[in-house]
Parts: C-alpha cells; structure tokens; sequence
C-alpha cells in the first residue's frame, strides 16, 4: 500500500470505527477526530490510535487539528464521516437545526478537504473519502435538510475529483444505501441481510484506497443485495 497515516474524522462506533480497524490492520498509522474524544478510548486502545477534539465545521478547530497532525504522522489518508440530520414537514423545520444539518454534512466536509489537500497537493499524492447515503441521491419526504447537506458533499466529492485527480489526490464518495447494523440496529430475523455490515463496507473503503491510480474510483454504492432502489 501507498500510503501510511489516516485521519478519520467524525469517528464513533459505528462505520467509522469499522474504517479505522481495518485501515490499521492494513498498516496505517490512525487518528481519529470527533467533538467528543471520551467514546473513542476502547478503539484508540485496540488499534494504537491517537485522538483529537474537533468540531468539524469549525475553521478555527479544524486548523488546529492538522497543525497538531503535522507534528507528527500528516495523514495522507483522510475520512470525512460526519452527518446530522433533522426530520419533519417542510415548514415546521427549525431553520438553527437545518442549518446544523448543512454544515455538519457538508460545510465541515470542505473545510477539511481544503486542509488535508493543501498538504497533499505539495506531494502530489493522498486520498479523501466522503461518506454519503441514499440522500445524496434521493431527497425523502420531510428529510430536506438530511438531503441538502449530503446532496452538497456529494457535489464536493464531484467537483474536487475533478480538480485534484489529475494531480495524484485519489477522491472518492460512498454511497451507503441502506441502514447499518449495529448494536443497536440488528436485522430481522426474517431477514437477515436487510442490513450493511459494517466490517464489510470497511473492506470496500480500503479495497477503493488500493486502486491503481490507472483505474480509481470517484463514487461507489453499497446496498444490500435485498434493498430496493
């Protein structure tokens, strides 16, 4: 593998833990960023991660997250997984909370594509992967804001693809089509593969990581063979 260091950001338990696992395994060296850094202590532990507070959608923050990244392992692998969504008709929406939904999705997404790039294009190498859902594709019924922030880092994805391939900056986004099981999200028993499995949408992400340069990927969906779209 080509690269060597991984910054996940938005890490929890969840499809972001799964990354981080199995880009450790892979050997990459993990850090791992959130608001709150206390839920990330188990993982940090399993795989020999350092962890860092960051508001993702704050400049000031995000700044100062890769400035302490520079100081030691820069990744030249960044994930962006955060996403906040809030429900309901259109015009009883609280614009704060849709707002909120934006900058989670979308806006922390630029700001960190625009740090980590502006070290990767010196070295003309590096990957940055978006995580999306069915809402970047699909606007559902009182989901608007949910979908207008994936929907604007899908169009991120896109357009920085285009800018930064040509110059050896491997972008991708991941469409992921369905729920996530969890622990508290299992499948039915009735139907048991009505869920992604997490590990399994890991290997998806580090197998896109190990493309040859003459073959990249730009998007990718995942979905459960039983899922309709």
């Amino acid at each position: 593998m080509m690269y060597t260091s991984a910054l996940i950001v938005g890490a929890g338990s969840g499809l972001s833990a799964s990354v981080a696992r199995a880009f450790a395994t892979a050997g990459l060296k993990i850090a791992l960023a959130a608001r709150s850094t206390e839920k990330l202590a188990g993982l940090a532990a399993d795989i020999g991660a350092r962890t860092f507070s960051c508001d993702a959608t704050n400049k000031t923050e995000v700044d100062s997250l890769f400035a302490k990244l520079d100081a030691g392992s820069v990744p030249d692998v960044v994930v962006y997984n955060p996403s906040y969504r809030t429900r309901g008709p259109l015009i009883e929406l609280d614009p704060v909370e849709v707002e909120k939904s934006i900058r989670i999705s979308a806006f922390g997404g630029f700001l960190v594509a625009q740090a980590a790039v502006s070290r990767m294009l010196p070295l003309r190498r590096g990957a940055i992967f978006f995580t999306g859902a069915s809402a970047s594709i699909k606007g559902y019924a009182q989901s608007a804001p949910f979908a207008m922030g994936k929907f604007a880092l899908r169009g991120l994805a896109q357009s920085l693809a285009r800018e930064l391939s040509p110059q050896g900056i491997h972008i991708a986004h991941f469409v992921i089509d369905g729920g996530i099981r969890s622990a508290n999200r299992a499948p039915s028993i009735d139907n048991p593969d009505s869920l992604l499995d997490p590990d399994a949408i890991a290997q998806t992400y580090l197998s896109i990581l190990n493309q040859p340069r003459s073959a990249w990927s730009s998007e990718i969906e995942l979905r459960p063979w039983v899922e309709k779209f």
